[in-house]
């Protein structure tokens, strides 16, 4: 997918090029800078930088990536924090447009940052996040890379906290409730699917005054790719703007157009109907179409549930919840 957040060790990342959050004199650091000193070659990664010498905050420079598998590391030097009042979120975020203008010029296809300036620079985790999650989304609008955030560990990743207690209750809520039904487990399912067939009665009652019965039979006997770009067409979005707004890669997208019976992956197809901003009856019909459908049971679908009943349809917002549950992530 277009952006990619993963638990990995960043010098493991096999990517065009690899970012150091390095310091403004290019010396060997601690922290992420010293692991990628380290894992190139730091006697051979030092000359090249010496030769470079210096790299003000904000800005980024290459050298290659000796030992990594990588073919460049491209270092920038974020902000050190000092409390938000020194100009440090929009030297930050040059730190990360600069790097992709960069990785761009050079030719590279894939990239791999750490979260920087959230280690010993002391910015705030969260806030860090949303500054990089901002910057690369802002830069794929118009551009074509796969772009990975590498954090180490969950105690590296900014998610707000609150965020995650009220995704917390609202699982428990649905699960607890699931649970406690008297029911064994086919009444259950005999009964939701009972609810859910009253329910898209409702829809088509309720928009029966708009759609003619020659177009009711038609959509029912749509393939999933007919109601995808149905969809697409009825919001008024491009091809670029819809595969863009998913995280879905060019090359799948255009698979899907292009093969007809094609049917992707649940999560790729949940990333459409979040890029389309379609509600939860919609999203349902999208994955009937494939042979899917969303549960409560699974803690992946309430998620999604949990951010679609709210009108959230921040795809990258969505992922970074996902991947503080440990989920897999929206897009392909």
């Amino acid at each position: 997918m277009p952006l990619d957040i993963v638990r990995n060790d960043i010098t493991k990342m096999k990517v065009d090029a690899i970012v150091n959050a390095a310091n403004s004199g290019l010396k060997m650091g601690g922290g992420v800078c010293g692991a990628i000193f380290r894992a190139a070659g730091a006697d051979k990664l030092q000359v090249a930088c010496d030769k470079i010498g210096h790299c003000a905050a904000g800005e980024a420079v290459q050298t290659d990536a000796y030992g990594l598998d990588a073919d460049f590391i491209i270092h920038t030097v974020g902000p050190v924090w000092q409390g938000g009042q020194a100009n440090e979120e929009k030297l930050l975020r040059n730190s990360y447009r600069n790097s992709l203008e960069l990785a761009k010029s050079i030719g590279c296809e894939s990239i791999a940052f750490p979260l920087i300036s959230s280690g010993i620079f002391g910015y705030p985790k969260e806030e860090a996040l949303k500054v990089a999650i901002s910057e690369i989304e802002s830069f794929l609008t118009t551009n074509e890379m796969d772009v990975f955030l590498v954090v180490f560990d969950k105690t590296s990743f900014g998610i707000s906290r609150n965020l995650v207690e009220s995704i917390e209750a609202y699982i428990d809520e649905n699960q607890v409730e699931a649970i406690e039904k008297p029911y064994p487990r086919r009444r259950r399912v005999i009964r939701e699917e009972i609810i859910s067939q009253k329910m898209e009665q409702e829809f088509k009652l309720d928009s029966a005054m708009d759609i003619s019965l020659e177009d009711v039979l038609k959509n029912m006997d749509e393939s999933f790719s007919e109601r995808l770009f149905r969809y697409i067409d009825e919001k008024g979005m491009t091809d670029a703007e819809t595969y863009k707004k998913a995280n879905i890669d060019r090359k799948l997208f255009s698979k899907i157009r292009n093969s007809p019976k094609y049917t992707p992956l649940k999560k790729t197809i949940i990333a459409f109907a979040v890029a389309l901003e379609l509600d939860l009856q919609e999203t349902e019909d999208l994955l009937e179409k494939a042979g899917y459908r969303l549960s409560r049971s699974h803690e992946f679908d309430l998620i999604i549930m949990y951010f679609i009943e709210r009108g959230n349809y921040k795809i990258h917002e969505i992922n970074e919840a996902l991947f503080a549950f440990d989920q897999v992530l929206l897009g392909a």
